[in-house]
């Protein structure tokens, strides 16, 4: 059976309005509609780059103790745990490139 769920934990972890920390979390694999349904988005029509955060809050489908993982929730996080989440979703996606 294939393998659509892979569980990660953040560097740093997100905290919530309540300083709650969440480090770990799980991401499915994308589908299409994942990356088409987002460039409908008012906030990715003004700026193209907020796709990212769309996408992953599509796919993150747990954060600690969360019990949604929303656009907001994304804009709230470290820089370093989106990079994060950015290189995972490329990794489990097989969407990285070849090392030359």
């Amino acid at each position: 059976m294939m393998q659509t769920e892979f569980e990660f934990t953040l560097p740093k972890g997100y905290l919530d309005a309540n300083e709650n920390l969440h480090r770990t979390g799980v991401m499915r694999l994308a589908r299409a509609m994942d990356e088409i349904v987002p460039m409908n988005d008012p906030r990715v029509k003004m700026n193209p780059a907020y796709a990212t955060v769309v996408i992953l809050a599509r796919v993150i489908v747990k954060l600690g103790a969360l019990e949604e993982v929303t656009p907001a929730v994304i804009e709230g996080m470290f820089a370093g745990d989106l990079d994060y989440l950015q290189k995972f979703y490329r990794q489990i996606n097989g969407l990285e490139e070849e090392q030359a």
